[in-house]
């Protein structure tokens, strides 16, 4: 295994250091790399990043020169090109990182696909490629489906979580939340169509509780999210309190609600785990990928299971859930992979299912 200790690996994308899925697992993957002693630079055109190109921004209206592109680059060993080149919602911005990447060691990490939006069903040409890169996908499904329409060779490499419980926060926040009788069900997502919200506060309807969404209404949906809650016949919380960050928020809530029917990977299924919370779950493809692993959830659209489980909580359930997070996707395994991603070596994933008839692991290794 080459010795990474001291290599400089730069991550770039749209906006780095914000709550969006990308710029949360960005985070994952930069810790991982300072584990395994590498530095780490974060390059984007919004949010918080190390430096700030503003040329990648999702809004930009030109492109980064290569001279900015430089300037943040140059002197990287390895740059994670973090679904700046996926999908194209700045195209501009990034056919230039792709220009500028070529021939030099890379990896394309992708969290979407054209193809897996309406919007973008007639970009062909996307993701760019080139023989001196490597294309990550952050699940089997992407990876096969990469390799079905443009032919690209990937290797899925799942997000690695270091989440902190903050049990203590919980009293706190709901008080500011002033949540009353029943259970706090808690949709730790944005509002948009594929988030399904609506079934979301149906669950919280039907379990005689508030319904809590974090997140702002993006995509041209705040319209139909005022809809929603004008209609909503519980109490709705939104945002975070003052002082409040996402494990407060899980500390907070009594149950986790994810009704997508859409997700690239689905940052709550591991999140409510690792915080000890009990999860319904929609109708996505990923989520039964990961459930292979060997998850206990509930199916958000029949909501009599878990007002069951919490009304007689079963912290067994719990306790697997957690386990089974801990040791597939801890920060432990996403820095092993990262090691061995770079270094050319297979990375393997092992769900609970992964047995062959004599109970052996059967190994469906690939090679980055």
């Amino acid at each position: 295994m080459s010795n990474l200790v001291g290599k400089r690996v730069a991550i770039v994308s749209y906006r780095l250091g914000m709550a969006d899925g990308v710029s949360v697992t960005a985070s994952q993957w930069a810790a991982g790399f300072r584990r395994i002693g590498m530095r780490v630079r974060l390059v984007a055109g919004d949010g918080c990043p190390d430096v700030l190109v503003p040329g990648l921004a999702l809004d930009a209206a030109k492109p980064p020169s290569r001279r900015s592109l430089d300037q943040a680059l140059q002197d990287a060993d390895v740059v994670v090109a973090d679904n700046v080149c996926s999908l194209p919602v700045n195209q501009a911005a990034g056919e230039a990182v792709a220009e500028y990447l070529r021939g030099r060691q890379a990896i394309l990490r992708h969290h979407d696909l054209p193809w897996e939006r309406e919007r973008f069903a007639s970009v062909t040409t996307w993701p760019p490629d080139d023989p001196s890169w490597r294309h990550v996908t952050v699940n089997d499904m992407a990876r096969l489906s990469l390799a079905d329409r443009r032919s690209i060779s990937a290797t899925t490499v799942y997000h690695g979580f270091d989440e902190v419980p903050r049990p203590e926060a919980r009293d706190a926040v709901r008080a500011r939340l002033q949540v009353g009788a029943g259970p706090l069900v808690l949709q730790p997502t944005r509002a948009i169509a594929r988030k399904n919200v609506d079934v979301g506060l149906a669950l919280a309807e039907s379990l005689g509780g508030t319904f809590w969404l974090t997140g702002p209404a993006e995509d041209g949906f705040a319209d139909e999210l005022a809809r929603l809650l004008r209609r909503a016949r519980v109490p709705v919380r939104r945002g975070l309190p003052p002082g409040a960050d996402m494990a407060a928020a899980y500390a907070a809530c009594d149950a986790v609600v994810l009704p997508s029917s859409w997700e690239g990977f689905g940052l709550p299924l591991i999140e409510s785990a690792l915080h000890r919370k009990p999860l319904a779950v929609g109708d996505f493809p990923v989520a039964d990928e990961l459930a292979a692993f060997g998850f206990r959830w509930f199916r958000a659209a029949d909501p009599e299971p878990l007002r069951a489980w919490l009304a007689d909580p079963d912290v067994s359930m719990l306790d697997h859930n957690e386990a089974v997070a801990n040791k597939h996707f801890g920060l432990d395994a996403l820095s092993t992979r990262l090691e061995l991603l770079l270094s050319g070596a297979p990375v393997c994933h092992h769900s609970d299912t992964d047995k062959d008839a004599g109970g052996q692991i059967a190994c469906d290794c690939l090679t980055a």
